[in-house]
């Protein structure tokens, strides 16, 4: 059974950062690309990163490009999203998905506000 738990979310003022984290199970991690996404309060739920399945080619949204990095370790069965400069539109809750699997966490919240 696919699991995904995404950790590392909080409250942080802007220009801070924040490092999320997916743990993954139930599937072979390493044949999926993964990809992080977003929900912040009355909207619809957003892409925000994307990582091939060996790590080598990473996309993101506009609205992140520059300041968050996405990253993964196959041998750890774990995804990560570094969060940086952020800012209070980066407020949402955060989950992660394999690609071309409806399955989802629970998320991780992150508040960005002073």
């Amino acid at each position: 059974q696919v699991q995904l738990v995404e950790s590392g979310g909080g409250l942080v003022q802007p220009g801070g950062s924040l490092r999320l984290s997916c743990a993954a199970s139930g599937f072979t991690f390493r044949y999926y690309p993964m990809n992080w996404y977003r929900q912040a309060p009355g909207q619809e739920r957003e892409w925000v990163a994307g990582v091939t399945r060996d790590g080598g080619v990473k996309k993101y949204s506009d609205s992140v490009k520059g300041r968050f990095s996405i990253s993964r370790d196959n041998a750890k069965n774990v995804m990560y999203l570094q969060m940086n400069s952020l800012k209070p539109e980066d407020t949402a809750v955060d989950y992660c998905k394999p690609s071309g699997v409806d399955r989802w966490g629970r998320g991780t919240q992150v508040t960005v506000s002073s």
